[in-house]
Formats: C-alpha cells, structure tokens, sequence
C-alpha cells in the first residue's frame, strides 16, 4: 500500500505577516510600504492580502545601490 503525497500549491496570496517573511523584513515595514502605495494589496472583508505577483513587481521595482 503506498500513500501519495501530493506537491504542494503555491501560494497566491499572503497575509502582511507571511509577505515580510517572503521579503526577509519586518511586519510594520510592510505595512508601511502598503500605506504609502508601494507595495499593492486587495481586501477580503476586513483582511488584506497581498497577491503574489504584486510582491514580485515590489522587488522589481527595487534598484540596486550603485557600487
């Protein structure tokens, strides 16, 4: 008898927690970036989330400091 295991479903959408965890800063920063415009969210009832795609334009749109 063998048990499959299913991959996992990559995520679509992140709460402000989970997406400072995926940018490796802190959770006030993020909710910061979304105040000011720069990182975009959408809200479910009285949650926000943070679309995968919208978290891979913000670090796009990030410019390297020159050297």
């Amino acid at each position: 008898m063998s048990t499959a295991i299913a991959a996992p479903v990559a995520r679509l959408l992140y709460k402000p927690e989970e997406a400072a965890e995926a940018l490796a800063i802190g959770r006030s920063t993020v909710y910061e970036l979304m105040a000011e415009g720069a990182l975009k969210y959408i809200k479910l009832g009285r949650t926000r989330r943070i679309r995968r795609m919208d978290l891979e334009a913000y670090v796009e749109s990030l410019a390297p400091l020159p050297n």
